[in-house]
């Protein structure tokens, strides 16, 4: 691919900490690394400080951060994001352009500049429930406008290909699947030091479960909080990601069921962390509703740790056979195939040597070569 400029929605790279903002930083670090001689250009309403991207800043002269051209762009961010950025775009020579958090600006189909949107999942559509109406609405006519107006659609799952097709009626041949890279961080072997340190750190029991994730309602930790009312009593459950209000519910089930000093929370751990929080357990416990990816199965099962999660969205693409399954409203089987990894060594060793086979193809190097091959095609169009 000769040296394009290649513009980005840069947002949630600049200003998240978690979530898209991992996909942008890792898919901008991907391009990177294996076809340096693009500028990328990374657009977004303000510049910020964030020590997840200021290095990559640092490192590699070609990826720049743009903010709006315009007074009227520097006054009202939010606005330029949607309205203005097609006109900057233009005005920047930009050859192509990708929507990294399920958008593209106002006019890009227009604009004659191919574009490329990544759309995580459409959850708010599958699971009304578990959103206010309003971003029901509003999610529900940005992700429409942007399946319209994309040259291509990158899909983060085959579930989520599906979702979009039967929500949004678009011609599967416009959807690409480009599965989101693991971060190299979690491929490595995590020294019985680190796992040592990080246990003292937090003052984590002898043995845990593992659940990385928000705590909110769709990812559904409770499964796993009345599961272990049933599970030995040394047995802990440490919960490693934001609480939200429905973590005071989690907190009344614990004390409901005799749980206190068993299950513990442990917000803004830092990412160097993580890899040992999953390394250091006896298993982890993924028991959400629905979800477009699953990118905590991924990296638990690249620590070495083997994973309890649910049927019915995109998991078992996600872990294959590195994963046992079961309904995630079923807690007596979570407890079933929780105690049947803590009883046979077997499975577990089984279970973990097949599920790393199995997240070979989640490697960055994949992720970044997938995005290359949908531009090619994008820009051939």
């Amino acid at each position: 691919m000769k040296g394009l400029k290649i513009g980005f929605d840069g947002k949630r790279a600049v200003a998240n900490y978690t979530g898209i903002g991992n996909y942008s930083r890792l898919a901008l670090q991907s391009i990177l690394d294996i076809a340096p001689h693009n500028e990328l250009l990374l657009y977004t309403p303000s510049a910020r400080s964030n020590d997840r991207l200021d290095p990559m800043l640092a490192a590699w002269p070609q990826l720049r951060l743009r903010t709006p051209d315009t007074v009227a762009g520097r006054a009202f961010g939010a606005l330029w994001r949607s309205r203005g950025l097609t006109r900057q775009l233009r005005r920047e020579g930009v050859d192509l352009y990708h929507g990294l958090s399920n958008e593209l600006p106002v006019g890009i189909g227009r604009s004659g500049i191919p574009s490329v949107v990544t759309i995580h999942d459409v959850i708010f559509r599958r699971h009304p429930e578990f959103y206010h109406r309003a971003d029901v609405s509003i999610c529900d006519r940005k992700f429409g406008y942007a399946a319209r107006a994309a040259t291509r659609i990158i899909a983060i799952s085959e579930r989520t290909r599906a979702d979009i097709c039967e929500f949004y009626g678009v011609d599967p041949s416009k959807i690409d699947v480009v599965y989101q890279g693991c971060a190299d961080l979690f491929h490595k072997p995590v020294s019985p030091e680190s796992i040592r340190d990080v246990r003292a750190r937090y003052s984590l029991p002898d043995a845990y479960i593992v659940g990385v994730g928000t705590v909110e309602s769709r990812k559904n930790q409770k499964l796993a909080v009345r599961a272990l009312a049933s599970l030995p009593r040394d047995l802990g459950l440490v919960l490693v990601g934001r609480r939200t209000a429905y973590a005071r519910r989690l907190d009344e089930t614990v004390s409901r069921l005799g749980l206190d000093g068993r299950v513990m929370f442990i917000e803004n751990a830092p990412m160097a962390d993580i890899p040992a929080l999953y390394a250091g357990a006896v298993m982890a416990s993924y028991p959400s509703f629905y979800e477009g990816f699953g990118l905590p199965v991924i990296e638990a099962i690249a620590a070495g740790t083997p994973v309890v999660a649910a049927t019915g969205s995109c998991l078992e693409e996600a872990g294959g056979p590195g994963a046992l399954y079961v309904d995630p409203r079923d807690d007596e089987a979570f407890a079933d195939a929780a105690r049947r990894l803590l009883d046979d060594s077997s499975l577990r060793r089984h279970t973990v040597a097949m599920g790393r086979d199995h997240i070979t193809r989640f490697r960055a190097g994949n992720f970044g070569q997938g995005l290359i091959d949908v531009y090619l095609k994008t820009l051939n169009q």
